[in-house]
């Protein structure tokens, strides 16, 4: 064939794309623009046609009009999103790729006059986009790059917990998650190496749901690891080879319809450390029980173990056979709805539990009831039902608990000082819809209690979202804190992570805010589609000035995709859903809800650094979509669950039902730009957010044939973070399989280990015959899409040769 022929059809197949691209872009452009969007898009598809017809005919014009829209492109991407690598590739890559094709000598050598020139005019404009997106690689418009100022103090001490200890889910029972070890610190982080590894041979099974989960954080006693798997199977391991002693299995009565199964952690009790506390209360010291050393194992299908801390047997001096029934006394006690997945607070005298309860199921649910249990017999010795008259009314015969009262899944905190335990809860299930609840039932919903750990009466409550319809349950342990007023007085304080990006600081005594709380207007009504049946709104939510939420308001700006054609189709989504903000009113049309259900903070909440004074944390930015199903209220409720939190939910009892799900591109990618997951630190004293960085990379969310480079865009996670007086913070939970290590002054990546399977749990670490170790569940997260597995991991440094 000769070469004219070649190149005639090398040109008419840029024609072709140049064309239908066009076409492409230009009818989505117009939708867009009724819609009220961008007119860019109208604009580019016009001039990829021009350049296309132009082309056919064989005009050197093709290619000035294609440079011009280079040009173009890259003044409009740098005006709506900056010098954002992730925000600016897809607004340029589809047109770099084809301006690129369009300078091979095979589809411009049979143009009528000489090109030459016009080639130049295109590959200089192509050479600017590159450098644009180079320079956007070193700076990130969505990192602060800040320093904590405070000096690293000698570390302080936790009277009754052994420095090289982790006795408790967040070391105390404070939540701080902040160890005084220094042997792994900033400077040598970099040469830490596994220093062993456990299997625990806990895997999953086809009736398991589809939501099991790794959260584990392992807790350390003595010359003892103790942990819990997904099933509930509890170990001891050797805290120096990770051997195991001794292991313990429940047999939860495990269904596919469950919602949760998972085990974020187990508590322990020394009855021959809680002497002093019992006499400081005027409360009976603990008599001598068949086991003084115990583990409090929470069980998915609704009980409460206790189990011997050195032997692995049951307590059976403890309830019935060393369990107690977290289902009696409750309404409507089928398995799996009512979910105990969090450690207990275990005080001197008392175990405090709480669960999870089946979200957005039906109108015919397990009680979310606060109990606290005798910690050596097991007897029930208060309870605090959120949704009573009387909360501490304890059920007299053929007496429940109040069905679908607010639930607190999340950890507990405890302040043994004041003897006060620290409780988030969430909203009373149905989430989604609450035209049928009374102020009641919303009186303690979405709050944190403070209750006294020995009667369970009421100190006081602080509501963090009013009338909750979007799921924004307090998700985390708060965390306690003594910190400096402006008077340089020291104040208990407490933080309370929200899903909304809300840190509440208040006065732990008190309630009172430390941090101004502003109540400000939100949304009233549906603006596209139908009113919702029997729905009312709060019309105010509560701000606190320390807010990590991205930004008050998405516009189609933020919206995202991996080419020109997802962004354009996400921009068109965007705009067809209900949004007015943060709290716009879930509709039938659809609404964007954002933060997500996920929320900006998940159960990971944050770690306290109290000899710098900084809060470290991982916080999320991923939109969802709620989309309201009419259905018929008084349709029959089935007693199985719904095995999962996405999708569409039934809602039985109400008008309807809820699909969940995240917003994403036909690709299945978010359709708000990255970054998705970030890492920050908090300083105590002024309550700023002095840096904040991208975390992760996309390595795992791909088949390795379309990986790109890992380069770092800032990933969803669930975990949650520590820090240690070494200066480092620790973090997994991404949706790429690694644990990472950061500066605690300035957020600096110091280290980062490949792990076996995904690491959605909290890490810790402890030290043991003089070596520190650093230890995390690396297991998965079903739900979350990362790889399963029955990993536990501990790292250290190399001995000294």
């Amino acid at each position: 064939m000769d070469q004219p022929s070649k190149s005639s059809g090398m040109r008419i197949f840029t024609v072709f794309v140049l064309v239908v691209l066009g076409l492409i872009i230009l009818g989505g452009g117009i939708y867009l623009a009724v819609l009220g969007g961008s007119l860019y898009y109208i604009i580019a598809g016009l001039m990829l046609l021009a350049s296309g017809f132009l082309l056919l005919r064989r005009s050197i014009l093709s290619y000035l009009i294609y440079a011009v829209l280079i040009v173009g492109t890259i003044i409009w991407s740098l005006w709506e999103s900056g010098s954002d690598f992730w925000a600016l590739v897809p607004r340029l890559d589809i047109l770099g790729v084809i301006g690129v094709w369009m300078l091979i000598p095979a589809v411009s050598r049979d143009i009528k006059h000489p090109t030459a020139p016009s080639r130049l005019v295109l590959a200089a404009t192509l050479i600017l986009a590159i450098l644009v997106v180079v320079y956007s690689i070193f700076n990130d418009p969505q990192e602060i790059n800040g320093e904590i100022k405070t000096a690293q103090p000698k570390p302080t001490s936790v009277v009754g917990v052994a420095d090289g200890d982790w006795p408790a889910y967040g070391r105390t029972q404070d939540g701080q998650r902040y160890s005084p070890l220094t042997q792994i610190n900033d400077k040598n982080v970099k040469d830490l190496k596994e220093a062993w590894t456990f299997r625990t041979g806990d895997m999953r099974t086809p009736n398991d749901p589809g939501e099991m989960t790794n959260q584990g954080t392992p807790i350390k006693v003595g010359d003892n690891v103790f942990l819990c798997t997904a099933h509930q199977w509890l170990f001891a391991l050797d805290p120096k080879t990770g051997k195991e002693k001794w292991r313990f299995d429940p047999k939860v009565k495990s269904d596919i319809t469950y919602q949760h199964l998972t085990c974020r952690g187990v508590s322990y009790f020394d009855a021959n450390n809680t002497q002093e506390f019992a006499t400081s209360l005027k409360y009976k010291k603990s008599e001598s029980t068949q086991c003084p050393r115990k583990i409090i194992l929470p069980v998915n299908d609704g009980r409460l173990v206790a189990v011997n801390a050195d032997t692995g047997k049951p307590c059976t001096d403890f309830g019935k056979d060393g369990q107690v029934d977290l289902l009696r006394d409750m309404p409507y006690p089928y398995l799996g709805g009512y979910n105990p997945t969090s450690p207990p607070v275990v005080t001197g005298t008392t175990i405090i539990i709480a669960g999870a309860t089946t979200d957005n199921f039906s109108t015919q649910e397990p009680s979310g009831v606060i109990r606290g249990y005798d910690v050596n017999t097991g007897a029930l010795l208060w309870v605090f039902d959120t949704g009573a008259e009387d909360p501490n009314a304890i059920p007299g015969p053929n007496q429940k608990f109040v069905q679908n009262s607010p639930n607190a899944w999340a950890p507990l905190s405890y302040d043994e000082q004041l003897d006060i335990v620290y409780i988030p809860t969430g909203v009373g299930t149905p989430d989604i819809w609450g035209g049928d609840r009374t102020e009641l039932k919303e009186r303690y919903a979405n709050s944190v209690l403070a209750i006294n750990a020995s009667t369970g009466k009421l100190v006081w409550n602080f509501q963090t979202t009013h009338h909750d319809l979007w799921d924004m349950d307090v998700p985390a342990q708060p965390t306690l804190a003594n910190i400096k007023d402006k008077s340089g007085n020291v104040v208990p304080a407490i933080y309370v992570p929200t899903k909304p990006g809300n840190v509440f600081v208040l006065d732990r005594r008190d309630g009172k805010p430390i941090v101004p709380v502003n109540e400000r207007p939100v949304p009233q009504k549906t603006l596209i589609g139908p009113q919702t049946k029997g729905e009312r709104y709060s019309p105010t939510q509560p701000f606190s000035d320390l807010n990590l939420a991205p930004k008050d308001k998405l516009t189609d700006k933020e919206m995202w995709g991996a080419t020109m054609l997802d962004q354009l189709y996400c921009r068109v989504y965007f705009k067809t859903l209900n949004y007015q903000g943060i709290y716009t009113p879930p509709s039938e049309n659809g609404t964007l809800v954002f933060p997500g259900n996920l929320g900006v903070f998940e159960w990971g909440g944050i770690s306290i650094n109290p000899d710098r004074q900084v809060a470290l944390t991982n916080p999320l930015a991923l939109p969802f979509v709620s989309k309201l199903v009419p259905q018929d209220p008084n349709r029959e409720i089935p007693r199985k669950g719904p095995g999962g939190e996405h999708g569409l939910q039934p809602m039985y009892g109400t008008p309807y039902g809820v699909n969940i799900s995240a917003f994403l591109s036909p690709l299945g990618l978010p359709c708000k730009q990255p970054g998705w997951g970030f890492v920050a630190a908090i300083d105590l004293n002024t309550h700023e957010v002095v840096w904040k960085k991208r975390i992760g990379t996309i390595r795992d969310s791909l088949p390795n044939l379309f990986q790109l480079p890992a380069l770092k865009i800032g990933v969803p996670g669930l975990g949650g973070a520590i820090t240690t007086a070494g200066n480092v913070m620790f973090v997994a939970g991404t949706q790429d399989n690694y644990i990472r290590a950061y500066s605690v002054t300035n957020g600096d990546k110091l280290w980062e280990g490949r792990l076996p399977a995904g690491g959605q749990a909290t890490p810790m670490t402890y030290e043991i015959d003089g070596k520190q170790y650093l230890v995390i569940m690396a297991g998965g997260h079903g739900s979350f899409g990362t790889k399963m597995g029955d990993y536990i991991v501990a790292y250290a440094l190399p001995d000294a040769k």
